[in-house]
């Protein structure tokens, strides 16, 4: 592995790079953002070395860390731009899209479609960690369509940041994301705005929030030039599950209309199974 070109040096890219750089010391880092700040902010935090708008052809790994809507034409503008022996990464939150914009690309052996179940609520160079990326899971889309030597630089990278590998159907992927993943960021939004709605009329109420306020709306920090896009380009998933939630939400509601005390400690004690399936509480 000597020399990997970002585009996007935000908190996932910037990650990817410093934890790259901590295993290859001698790996040379190039990239670019469209916000100067962030490349400014880049280079002085030595995520790397040379600011450049173009990967250089003998680039081992070219890696696209940008919002969701700007993915698909950055991945077929990036492609044409690579030599013969350059693999295209990309780290967006959806998948179908992409991989069917490139299904019939000449050089569609040369991408890989890849999300890292890794981020935080902040965003940004400043935001970056070389540890973000430690044990998280990867997950790698039509891998079977990514050329067989090509793969072997990813995995090579894969293996040093200590990712665990996870292969899905892009379509899956989307789906399964919307509810475990979009919706949670979708609904602690919503939380957040119905909060500062009631702070409109009473100040004090952040005083009265504890550990379990903050812990829920935590996500509605998150950046919204990422987000947004992301709710947008998985629509029909994300409404799905939002349907879905919403309906739980009003039956949950008028339990509580009703003073339905067995209806409500039912559902909340069947809902205390998730305990043990994300091993909370321990």
């Amino acid at each position: 592995m000597n020399k990997i070109h970002l585009v996007g040096l935000g908190l996932l890219g910037g990650s990817f790079a410093l934890a790259a750089k901590q295993k290859f010391p001698d790996l040379q880092l190039t990239g670019h953002d469209h916000n100067p700040q962030h490349l400014q902010d880049a280079l002085g935090l030595g995520i790397i070395s040379v600011a450049k708008t173009l990967p250089d052809p003998d680039s081992d790994l070219v890696i696209l860390a940008t919002p969701a809507d700007t993915l698909e034409d950055l991945l077929i503008q990036t492609l044409a731009q690579i030599g013969p022996k350059t693999l295209v990464i990309d780290l967006g939150s959806t998948k179908s899209k992409l991989c069917d914009a490139v299904a019939h690309h000449p050089k569609r052996p040369q991408y890989l479609a890849a999300h890292p179940i890794a981020g935080t609520e902040y965003s940004g160079p400043k935001a970056a960690d070389p540890g973000l990326l430690d044990r998280k899971v990867m997950i790698l889309c039509e891998l079977e369509k990514t050329d067989l030597q090509l793969k072997e630089k990813a995995y090579h990278l894969f293996d040093a940041l200590n990712l665990k590998l996870r292969f899905m159907d892009p379509a899956e992927h989307d789906r399964h994301l919307a509810y475990v993943s979009h919706l949670s960021h979708l609904t602690s939004f919503m939380l957040g705005k119905t909060v500062l709605q009631k702070m409109e009329d009473e100040k004090n109420i952040f005083d009265m929030a504890g550990s379990g306020f903050s812990s829920t709306v935590r996500l509605a920090k998150s950046s919204p030039d990422m987000w947004g896009p992301i709710f947008l380009e998985n629509k029909e998933n994300v409404l799905a599950a939002l349907d879905g939630y919403i309906a739980n939400l009003t039956a949950f509601r008028e339990k509580i209309a009703v003073e339905d005390r067995a209806g409500l400690k039912k559902e909340m004690v069947e809902i205390n199974a998730i305990r043990g399936i994300l091993d909370f509480g321990k």
